[in-house]
């Protein structure tokens, strides 16, 4: 997703009994396995055109079957925030080292199976096949869920909402009410004519992240108006690049289980926003169908002003603006897997003023298998970036040193 996005903040109910949340988990297993064991599908899928379906990639999917890979990741992240577990105790203990042993079976994966098999009848037989009932649902992450009602919740204070799962109240439409919103935004910034004048952004800095094992490395950005970003994470393993075109977009990283990841369906379009607010010289056209009515937000102390629509592919973004300085403080995007939605939120900060027009310096992006935070040091407005920074990269390679 975008470079420029930012998020913070995990679930405590994650940490498990082994000390790790399940991001941590799948990190620690991508790196082992792309250091030890990068064979068959490093060497397969280098020359491949389009998306690759789960089942094609991964040993033993039964249920699963039919969705690209990106999603089918997604997807376990959704089974890992829903149940408060992280990989290895789904899978086996020593498949953090070996990708082969993901696929073998454990009660577990085998009790996942039915679940998903129930919830699918459930919402087929009363909700005419829409993900009304998710895993989530009755887990709310714990592995166990709970069957009587608790009395400390009934007569307790309760916790404030969650920003992202603030549902629409009032006016579904308030088309002109949010045009307001987002006109405050814009001159907020410095005004659509300093916007217009705004090319491209080429910034570098520093990136921490799962896929970095927390360490900090450096990270280089590029954004060209109107639709175009890249990002390039200069990794201990070797870089990581995200690329988006206008059209399409891709993951080129030795954390992935391809060295050439494809985006579809809300992936893609999460890079279309995130590209289409990097320079938000067109927000008012790239986003339709709002929504207001929100209740009163506040977060880490800030009343928030918080708009709903959606991308021109359909993906609902919720974009939420400071009351006091109307800038864009939040995003978050809701990704649909075939078990239900994942929201993906941005936290936007150290807005500064880069040749007229004011962009956040550092943003945190916070998804249910994974975190990262950027933080810019530099950024040239409005330089010449060839257009093969924004295509297809090459597949990530390997690491140089392989255990035999």
């Amino acid at each position: 997703m975008n470079p420029l996005q930012s998020r913070q903040g995990s679930n405590p109910k994650i940490f498990t009994n082994l000390g790790l949340k399940p991001w941590k988990v799948l990190a620690a297993a991508l790196l082992v396995v792309c250091s030890l064991t990068c064979t068959s599908a490093w060497g397969q899928v280098a020359a491949v055109q389009q998306p690759q379906m789960a089942e094609n990639v991964f040993k033993n999917i039964q249920v699963l079957r039919g969705i690209p890979v990106d999603e089918f990741i997604e997807t376990m992240g959704f089974f890992a925030a829903s149940l408060g577990l992280n990989c290895v105790e789904c899978h086996t203990s020593d498949s953090a080292g070996n990708w082969d042993k993901f696929a073998d079976d454990t009660p577990r994966k085998q009790m996942a199976r039915k679940m998903v098999l129930m919830v699918r009848a459930i919402n087929q037989a009363n909700f005419g096949g829409m993900g009304r009932v998710t895993c989530y649902s009755c887990h709310r992450g714990s592995d166990h869920p709970e069957i009587s009602p608790s009395l400390a919740d009934q007569y307790g204070t309760p916790p404030p909402d969650d920003p992202d799962r603030i549902q629409v109240h009032g006016d579904p439409i308030g088309g002109a009410e949010a045009e307001r919103v987002l006109d405050k935004y814009i001159q907020a910034v410095g005004g659509q004519q300093q916007l217009e004048k705004l090319t491209s952004l080429v910034g570098k800095g520093t990136y921490v992240g799962y896929d970095t094992d927390d360490q900090e490395v450096l990270v280089e950005v590029f954004v060209k108006a109107p639709d175009q970003h890249a990002t390039v994470v200069h990794a201990q393993l070797g870089d990581n690049t995200f690329t988006f075109n206008g059209r399409e977009g891709w993951v080129a990283a030795i954390n992935e289980p391809l060295p050439l990841l494809a985006l579809t369906g809300d992936d893609l379009e999460g890079a279309r926003a995130d590209a289409e607010l990097a320079i938000p010289v067109r927000i008012k056209q790239d986003f339709s169908n709002w929504h207001i009515g929100f209740p009163d937000v506040s977060v880490d102390g800030h009343r928030l002003q918080v708009i709903e629509g959606t991308t021109s592919g359909g993906m609902r973004v919720k974009l939420y603006f400071d009351k006091q300085s109307t800038l864009l403080v939040r995003q978050t995007l809701y990704s649909n897997t075939t078990v239900g939605p994942n929201p993906i939120h941005v936290e936007y900060s150290d807005y500064r003023t880069v040749a007229g027009v004011k962009i956040p310096f550092r943003w945190v992006k916070t998804w249910t298998d994974g975190q990262s935070t950027t933080q810019l040091v530099e950024v040239r407005p409005n330089v010449a970036i060839d257009a093969t920074r924004f295509a297809k990269p090459a597949p990530a390679q390997p690491p140089k040193t392989v255990a035999q």
